[in-house]
């Protein structure tokens, strides 16, 4: 993970299609995340959507994007059972990974008010890893021209998830 984080710094400091504006890059890179915490690493049953319906999301510009659900992650983190709803982002170049937007109480404080997501590969057992350490803010995060989904109601987690990418201190003003 500390790996994979200092690759996406050096991305988003060097590649010329950067969602990081020039003239935010001094005040975002290095990017921010919670110590890794391998407690926030859980193993997750997927219970497949019997219909997999498509529903309407509203995004960081206004806009509705649909999206499918795909199924329901269930899981225990720090002894409380949660769940997730595992999505499709039709508009993804990779349909096969499951997209899970979430906000949860760290949202707005501590982390990306509109929240965070995670990207699952498939596995061919429905066990998953749940590993908040790898949520990541959406870009419209760093610039607003991006389109991004906000995570629908049913993903709003009511317990803190200090994992994965945070805001920077020094600017919380970011939309």
């Amino acid at each position: 993970i500390a790996a994979i984080r200092a690759a996406k710094d050096d991305s988003f400091k060097n590649d010329k299609d950067s969602p990081v504006p020039a003239d935010k890059k001094a005040t975002l890179i290095p990017l921010a995340y919670f110590p890794i915490d391998e407690n926030y690493a859980v193993p997750a049953s997927l219970e497949p959507s019997p219909d997999r319906t498509r529903i309407q999301v509203p995004t960081s510009t206004g806009k509705i994007r649909d999206i499918e659900r795909i199924g329901t992650l269930k899981f225990s983190l720090k002894g409380q059972p949660l769940r997730l709803t595992a999505f499709r982002d039709l508009e993804s170049a990779d349909m096969n990974r499951l997209f899970v937007p979430f906000s949860d109480v760290t949202s707005g404080t501590e982390t990306y008010p509109a929240g965070r997501y995670m990207e699952l590969d498939p596995t061919p057992t429905g066990i998953y890893v749940v590993d908040f350490n790898i949520a990541y803010h959406p870009y419209c995060y760093y610039s607003p021209e991006y389109d991004c989904p906000y995570p629908p109601k049913e993903n709003r987690l009511e317990v803190p998830i200090r994992a994965g990418e945070k805001m920077q201190k020094a600017d919380s003003s970011i939309p």
